[in-house]
């Protein structure tokens, strides 16, 4: 069985502690490995490295960053066959679904690559009478990241290539359930050039993580996860006043209006409501068709679609999606599965009796497709994080936009539709952070900002593109004025520039 440590002083060590955890082939149901779980010591020394590397890598000119970036992103494309099979053998992805994670990170290390122009600021000549006044941009010190299990290439990578860039040092906590992608990245980053000290991996569970939150040295932390997580991450953090981006749950919803293209949409609905078998942040678990004759129709042409997905373990290149992490979200999917049977929606496609056959104890659940749900059922209110997707009728354009609108997260929505009218006006009305028109998973590339509204998002800043250079950095502003424009004598009064 394999060992898996973490990556301290820019090596991989073994874990101390005495305490490690079991990370297993979905598709199998197989412990392959276990990992260790980081004790205070553990976590105190990688911070003792950031601290000792973090000066020496915050004075280097921005330029020498960028290029360890340039080097980084080559090494990510050379290793890209091993580090998708190291992904999807941990995770259970697909190939291509794994492939996909490591480029959508990847495009944030080429984003960072211009950190020369990004950390440029502001400045002001003859702002007062012989007085020039100048912004700058430092890093915060050490930063740290807490990422989930369903993308433990990208998100890593959203958060370690920004902090690091500007200047920071950082501590990489990973999912304990997929560890190995992103000890793989660290080593990536050192034979890219980087310094050891600036990206330490610390593997844990809740010991890790309370640990990050209360260190006084460690200036901010990113987060991505469950709601009630977040909520907890944003408000220790804040308890030994670090900044923090804290990102938790979902309930996307497509809206498809009578005019749409609905071979377009139902197809956009099957990529984004089982792709990753619905382990996404961004998967669309919610169509909204307004209109009976327009819910007819999408269904008629869902089921058969959705009855024809491939499911499958990730060596098997025709699979449409894999397993689910763990046994445990297995169980979850199917019991909310069962309660929405109870509550008296419609299951049009049952997957509940799926069995991969030679797969029999790895974590599969079977395409599931809920009709005539409504707002008040559990399977509506709760981030499911299956391959599950509920059809909720609208009898008008109102009341699709009313749901999105009342549903307590906000990370992102979709609208089907030829009518640019309709599109404008739900673009601008729907309280929701990321919007699609005719696109069903609006994730924002590299140098855009990621990032919901409501309970689905804690903290001010957002993933990548500007906002993650203004989250990692601090704004320092200076005011200057040389002896040759000085009067002579005390000042009392506000100065003011005038």
């Amino acid at each position: 069985m394999n060992d898996i440590g973490h990556f301290i002083g820019g090596a991989r060590v073994a874990g101390m502690s005495g305490r490690h955890a079991d990370v297993f082939n979905p598709a199998t149901g197989q412990a392959t490995g276990r990992v260790a779980l980081a004790s205070a010591a553990e976590l105190q020394r990688a911070v003792d490295g950031a601290l000792a590397a973090q000066p020496k890598w915050a004075a280097t000119n921005p330029q020498r960053r960028a290029r360890v970036f340039m080097r980084f992103v080559a090494l990510l494309n050379q290793h890209m066959t091993e580090l998708t099979e190291l992904l999807s053998s941990e995770h259970g992805k697909t190939v291509e679904d794994s492939k996909g994670d490591i480029v959508r990170g990847l495009e944030v290390a080429e984003f960072v690559c211009g950190i020369p122009h990004l950390m440029k600021s502001e400045f002001t000549e003859g702002a007062g009478p012989g007085i020039d006044m100048y912004s700058i941009r430092q890093a915060v010190g050490i930063g740290a990241g807490i990422t989930p299990f369903n993308f433990p290439a990208m998100i890593p990578m959203w958060m370690f290539a920004p902090a690091i860039a500007c200047g920071n040092a950082f501590i990489l906590k990973p999912s304990e359930r997929d560890p190995s992608v992103p000890l793989r990245l660290a080593e990536l980053m050192m034979e890219a050039g980087l310094p050891a000290g600036v990206l330490q991996v610390v593997n844990g569970d809740k010991e890790a993580v309370d640990g990050i939150l209360g260190h006084p040295d460690i200036g901010a932390v990113s987060f991505v996860g469950s709601t009630p997580i977040a909520s907890y991450v944003y408000s220790e953090a804040a308890k030994t006043g670090k900044r923090a981006q804290c990102f938790g749950g979902a309930k996307n919803h497509m809206i498809i209006l009578p005019d749409a293209d609905l071979d377009m949409a139902a197809d956009a609905l099957i990529g984004a409501g089982y792709g990753s078998a619905g382990e996404r942040c961004m998967a669309i678990s919610v169509a909204v068709p307004v209109g009976e004759a327009t819910a007819d129709a999408l269904i008629e042409k869902l089921v058969p679609k959705v009855e024809a997905l491939k499911i499958g373990p990730y060596t098997d290149e025709t699979a449409d999606y894999g397993p689910v992490v763990t046994k445990a979200a297995k169980e979850k999917i199917l019991s909310l599965v069962e309660k929405g049977v109870a509550e008296g929606a419609e299951l049009v496609v049952d997957g509940r009796n799926f069995r991969m056959q030679g797969y029999e104890d790895g974590f599969f659940v079977g395409s599931c497709l809920f009709d005539r749900v409504t707002p008040d059922m559990e399977i509506y209110r709760q981030e499911i994080f299956g391959p599950v997707l509920s059809v909720v009728r609208a009898k008008d354009y109102e009341e699709a936009l009313s749901l999105p609108t009342q549903h307590e997260y906000g990370n992102g929505v979709a609208i089907y539709t030829r009518d640019g009218d309709a599109a404008r006006d739900f673009a601008s009305r729907v309280p929701i952070g990321m919007i699609g028109v005719n696109v069903p998973i609006p994730t924002p590339l590299a140098y855009h900002s990621f990032g919901g509204w409501k309970r689905s998002v804690f903290g001010d800043l957002n993933q990548h593109g500007p906002d993650a250079i203004k989250f990692w950095t601090r704004t320092k502003t200076v005011t200057s004025r040389w002896p040759s424009g000085i009067k002579q004598g005390a000042e009392f009064s506000m100065p003011v520039m005038r």
